[in-house]
């Protein structure tokens, strides 16, 4: 028992410890959240996440009662060790009825853990204190875990929204603007003077801390450890974000969405192998197959293209992640069908023909041309197939259109 002014007074930390100065870096997000009920004015909800907190007997900011001269004492400085564990709380706050939730997680704060949180406020209390709910409207930061470009956070949301059978409107604030969250000063700052210059040395005591704060206005916080794991780096495709129930608003709609508490919309069937490589249609004039320019009279030609097309079927192009390559597959960018890439790639060999010219007669540019001959070529070679050798060079329409004896139209010989 402390007695007497001389004997106590506030006093906060004392460093005297040691240990490895290593820098690192915490970054908290925050949002707040408004919930609406049916027939009734809105109750609010403010949802954020406390910086990270490395657990240890490090120095807390403030000052607390003590012995005179008997401070804690803690490491000399604030930087954690190699493998320290660290405590991720992240809040509710129930306007209305001045009441907080906080999970104290164990592993990252990611956009499964923020919307984790929600999900047990939901289980634990929203759902009992508020059975006619059917909107929810949340204001968030816009970056951190649940920033507007968070594919994970409007994912999670979406899955939380159809279990909930709750409409959810997220309403992102500006950048630097977090601080306006009512969650701020209304429950965080409460636990902050509460663990003032009291070292958090393990989660039991961080939970105990959070749990024990109220105020004389009647706030009182459920807090309680979240032990699941969280892991970081998690990807959504983009066949996932498609099908996603969001809603964009009018007004800024990357920063004010509605995800409608409905499943993913069912995935469309894949594409055959050969969409996107060859399109309906032949863009080259069908002079141009004659067997003098071909060398290959026409069933023999229609077979190589067969052929050419079976291989093509049974070797994909191979795409790196991210990347879409000018007629992979689901491209349908490419312009020339297989039989076009199969005569466009004989005249090339055969009759030395530039490609300025065979895109003129066909209708495409110049580039276009040069990938075909390019891959093309490679793959009639793999086929085994070899394309003889011209008497001469043609290098103009009049001279591909007089070896097939086909006169050409007056705007092709000017």
């Amino acid at each position: 028992m402390i007695t007497g002014e001389r004997d106590a007074g506030k006093a906060g930390t004392s460093r005297s410890g040691r240990g490895r100065w290593k820098r690192t870096r915490t970054t908290g997000t925050s949002s707040a959240a408004y919930f609406t009920r049916e027939g009734a004015a809105g109750s609010g909800l403010c949802l954020a996440q406390r910086p990270t907190s490395s657990l240890g007997n490090y120095a807390v900011a403030g000052s607390e009662w003590h012995r005179a001269g008997q401070p804690v004492e803690v490491r000399a400085h604030d930087f954690p060790e190699k493998g320290a564990q660290k405590a991720v709380p992240y809040g509710i706050y129930d306007i209305g009825a001045d009441t907080g939730w906080v999970s104290v997680g164990c592993d990252a704060d990611t956009s499964a853990f923020a919307v984790a949180t929600l999900r047990r406020w939901w289980e634990g209390e929203g759902r009992h204190r508020y059975p006619h709910a059917s909107r929810l409207l949340i204001t968030a930061d816009a970056g951190g875990s649940n920033g507007y470009r968070v594919r994970a956070w409007k994912k999670e949301l979406a899955g939380f929204a159809h279990a909930t059978g709750l409409e959810v409107t997220v309403c992102h604030f500006p950048p630097g603007t977090s601080k306006w969250n009512k969650i701020e000063h209304r429950l965080f700052s409460q636990i902050s003077i509460n663990w003032r210059g009291r070292p958090l040395t393990s989660h039991e005591v961080v939970v105990n801390t959070i749990g024990a704060t109220h105020t004389r206005t009647g706030l009182a916080i459920h807090a309680e450890l979240d032990p699941g794991a969280y892991p970081t780096g998690v990807t959504v495709p983009d066949d996932v974000m498609d099908r996603l129930p969001l809603t964009p608003h009018d007004w800024h709609g990357t920063w004010n969405y509605t995800l409608r508490p409905e499943p993913l919309r069912a995935q469309p069937p894949a594409p055959p192998a050969e969409f996107g490589r060859f399109p309906a249609g032949d863009k080259a004039p069908a002079w141009l197959r004659h067997p003098s320019l071909t060398g290959l009279e026409t069933p023999a030609f229609d077979d190589l293209v067969a052929r050419y097309r079976d291989h093509c079927a049974a070797h994909p192009p191979v795409l790196l992640p991210g990347k879409r390559p000018n007629g992979g597959p689901g491209a349908g960018t490419r312009l020339l069908s297989a039989a076009d890439r199969v005569l466009i790639a004989v005249l090339t060999h055969r009759w030395k023909t530039p490609r300025t010219t065979l895109a003129s007669l066909c209708g495409v540019g110049a580039g276009g041309i040069s990938r075909a001959v390019k891959e093309t070529g490679t793959d009639l070679d793999t086929l085994g197939h070899t394309i003889p050798p011209g008497a001469i060079k043609a290098t103009t329409p009049q001279a591909l259109a007089a070896i097939a004896g086909h006169p050409l139209p007056r705007d092709q010989t000017e």
